[in-house]
């Protein structure tokens, strides 16, 4: 989506949104490097371009992929360039959840605050006994 979106926005006479158009072009051939290196075979670096970016931690991946979406909504804020990149940028933003980690338990949650009621409640206390 990202690279019809890029070829469609290079149809114009405007330079940003041709400036756009191709960034967008170089997003999704990056996100095809990283993600998919399958289904570029006939590059001899894919490979390590793949493996580099598995090596790389989640967050760091979110932040790669998100900046490369909004970067050509920057130069050229169209419905071409912002439907062209939402796939990149949710790519970006399920990579940014899954660096948060599993979400909890309610029951966990309510024990851990519960002691750290508890401790308070007890320097508290432990205050007031010492002031008086």
């Amino acid at each position: 989506a990202c690279a019809f979106a890029g070829l469609w926005n290079c149809v114009t006479i405007n330079p940003l949104n041709i400036a756009a158009g191709v960034w967008m072009m170089l997003n999704a051939f990056v996100l095809f490097l990283c993600e998919a290196p399958f289904c570029c075979q006939f590059i001899e670096f894919a490979n390590a371009v793949s493996a580099r970016a598995d090596g790389l931690r989640a967050w760091q991946k979110a932040a790669f992929y998100c900046g490369m979406a909004v970067f050509p909504v920057m130069l050229s804020l169209t419905l071409t360039t912002l439907f062209g990149n939402a796939i990149a940028f949710a790519t970006g933003v399920l990579y940014g959840l899954s660096a948060l980690g599993k979400k909890g338990d309610a029951i966990s949650y309510a024990r851990i605050h519960q002691q750290q009621r508890q401790m308070d409640e007890e320097k508290l206390t432990g205050t007031l006994e010492g002031q008086a």
